[in-house]
């Protein structure tokens, strides 16, 4: 049948390769004029999915009013009068429980490890290279009272099987031997030695490629205005360039995607909250890291992107602002500086924010809807590189009428009625 998907991010075109392998005629549809113009486009580059954790967590309101107080800290809030932004910010903080956190967990490792294959084997398949790495991540703690509360977390890792190293200082310099000149500013670390590092918005655009060679049709500079529904189906997508039917319907349009399912009486509780980053050119390829570090103090990943170093963090609830805040730059480089001075000069970089669709509890929405040809790939978060690829192959699989090779039916929209 035929399947139109609406977004050309990296969730999109995921979910269109899958659709097509599938045996489906597919075409997306994107108001920008090419893939990953948008969250997609300089995100921090991990692959992590032992990381994939909800933000609402116990703890996580008292640590909120300390990050908001820090000169470098990760948080940001500006407050505006939008139901959609306290209401988001409500429901959040109604996750903070131990017991919320757990099931949210639960429901976020399992499609992560599961993407974290598909996306091996769509390499191994597609042959497409995207300034790759499969060299682990690190998260880095400065101080102990860090290292020491890893339990709980260290305790999922091994839940899920998920292969972990707790290291020492030593051991943080064996698995990045740059950070041998800044030693006495960590005291540890926890490596994930499976996770992997990669450009999202090279992959996105190699993949569009790959998909449009195999018959996906592209339709860019196209702006999506509504979704059409009867008796109880979609029957269309009104477009600047006209009405777009098909057999089924993908929304994979990140922070958009309640925009666009408002108007169908379908309430998705996807929120932007937005990020930058800053992509440096490296001068010295010793002094750089090998792979990805997570500042754990400043919640900020600084990856290997081939001959760049790209720094990744903030969480900024401020709408759909896309605004250069210059203090949030100064953030991310302080972190880069402060970590691997010799590497690359920060002054040099690039800057960049983008709109993180977050979901209150912390898994993505992937599934079905009440309207029996609209189905939905959106909500997440700072996981959509993690998850892009098992999201879009259990999409593929819902709408081809098979079984997912995992259990996904608690992403549904439905858990929030």
């Amino acid at each position: 049948m035929k399947v139109l998907v609406l977004g050309s991010g990296v969730i999109g075109v995921t979910a269109a390769h899958y659709l097509a392998e599938a045996g489906h005629e597919v075409e997306v549809v994107d108001r920008q004029s090419g893939p990953a113009q948008e969250t997609s486009f300089a995100n921090a580059g991990e692959v992590s999915p032992g990381y994939s954790s909800p933000w609402a967590g116990p703890g996580i309101p008292v640590k909120a009013i300390k990050w908001l107080l820090m000169r470098y800290g990760p948080l940001v809030v500006r407050p505006h009068l939008d139901p959609a932004m306290w209401s988001w910010m409500f429901k959040m903080l109604r996750n903070c429980t131990a017991g919320r956190y757990a099931i949210n967990k639960a429901r976020m490792v399992p499609i992560a490890e599961y993407s974290r294959d598909c996306l091996m084997a769509l390499r191994q398949f597609t042959g497409i290279s995207y300034d790759e790495r499969s060299q682990g991540t690190l998260q880095l703690f400065r101080l102990q009272k860090q290292l020491d509360g890893i339990g709980g977390d260290v305790e999922v890792l091994k839940k899920f099987g998920v292969p972990f190293e707790v290291l020492d200082q030593s051991g943080c310099i064996a698995a990045e031997p740059a950070l041998a000149a800044v030693r006495e500013k960590f005291v540890g670390g926890l490596r994930l030695p499976n996770d992997e590092t990669g450009d999202c918005q090279m992959f996105t655009e190699k993949l569009a490629s790959f998909c449009a060679s195999r018959g996906v049709t592209f339709r860019y500079g196209t702006r999506i205005d509504k979704i059409v529904a009867e008796g109880g189906k979609i029957t269309g997508v009104a477009t600047s360039a006209g009405l777009l039917t098909a057999d089924a319907y993908v929304v994979a349009l990140g922070s958009f995607s309640p925009i666009m399912l408002k108007p169908l009486g379908l309430s998705a509780p996807v929120y932007p909250v937005k990020g930058y980053s800053i992509t440096v050119p490296i001068t010295n390829a010793d002094a750089a890291p090998v792979s990805t570090v997570m500042d754990e103090s400043y919640k900020i990943a600084i990856t290997r992107l081939g001959d760049r170093i790209r720094a990744g963090g903030t969480a900024e609830i401020s709408g759909y602002d896309l605004k250069l805040h210059q203090a949030r730059r100064a953030t991310l480089e302080h972190s880069v500086s402060d970590l691997f001075p010799n590497g690359g000069n920060v002054k040099e970089a690039t800057f960049w924010s983008g709109l993180r669709p977050m979901t209150p509890d912390g898994p993505p929405i992937v599934g079905k809807t009440r309207y029996g040809n609209l189905f939905l790939n959106t909500g997440h978060g700072t996981l959509g590189w993690t998850m892009a690829c098992g999201s879009g192959r259990v999409l593929a699989d819902i709408i081809s009428g098979r079984k997912p090779e995992i259990d996904a039916s608690e992403l549904g929209i439905d858990r929030y009625a």
